[in-house]
């Protein structure tokens, strides 16, 4: 019977696992559990990382919608009043006329009158005259049409404007048109004198 009961615990242990398999079973369910949530961790990781990136973008996407509106206005300003550059450069040149052919004085002062209001109204928006009057001559903002020598004016600076230049918000819309002292005009040499000898 002996023998019978050591054959009988062998089979009790076959059915029940040993204590040690127990604590490796354990083990194992603990290690899956850790990396169930390992893995899950891992995942909201990345689902964090890709919601940053989607709103980075997003930010992005807007920031650069707002700048294209703005660049669209921009240029939709320019182009209005690109065209309405001439019509100022006409009714100056209308005032100027009449006031040389003796208009009436009310014609020329209400003319003048919606000429400024005009101008005011379009400043408004950015409009800016370039003056180059008397200043130095700067390819920026100015066209030069011709170059003269003078007594009276520096060498590289505005002798006289012919038209007026415009820009919109520091952007220039036309460059001033003028004329640019070359300096003082220097006496051509003429022949040298032949040496007596």
């Amino acid at each position: 019977m002996v023998g019978l009961g050591k054959d009988k615990t062998k089979e009790d242990k076959k059915g029940k696992p040993s204590a040690s398999e127990a604590k490796a079973a354990k083990a194992t369910k603990k290690a899956k559990k850790a990396s169930k949530k390992n893995d899950a961790a891992v995942k909201v990781a990345e689902l964090e990382n890709r919601l940053l990136r989607l709103q980075a973008d997003f930010d992005n996407f807007r920031k650069r919608v707002a700048r294209e509106r703005n660049e669209t206005y921009t240029r939709a300003n320019e182009d209005l009043l690109s065209e309405v550059i001439p019509v100022i450069d006409h009714m100056d040149m209308a005032l100027t006329a009449a006031a040389d052919h003796d208009a009436p004085e009310a014609l020329l002062s209400g003319v003048s009158l919606v000429a400024e209001q005009l101008k005011g109204v379009l400043g408004k928006f950015g409009l800016e005259k370039i003056d180059a009057a008397s200043k130095e001559f700067d390819p920026n903002e100015h066209e030069a049409i011709s170059h003269l020598p003078s007594e009276d004016v520096p060498d590289n600076h505005v002798m006289q404007q012919t038209r007026l230049g415009y820009k919109l918000k520091g952007r220039i819309l036309r460059p001033a048109q003028v004329v640019v002292s070359s300096g003082v005009k220097e006496d051509e040499p003429g022949p040298e004198p032949e040496a007596k000898g």
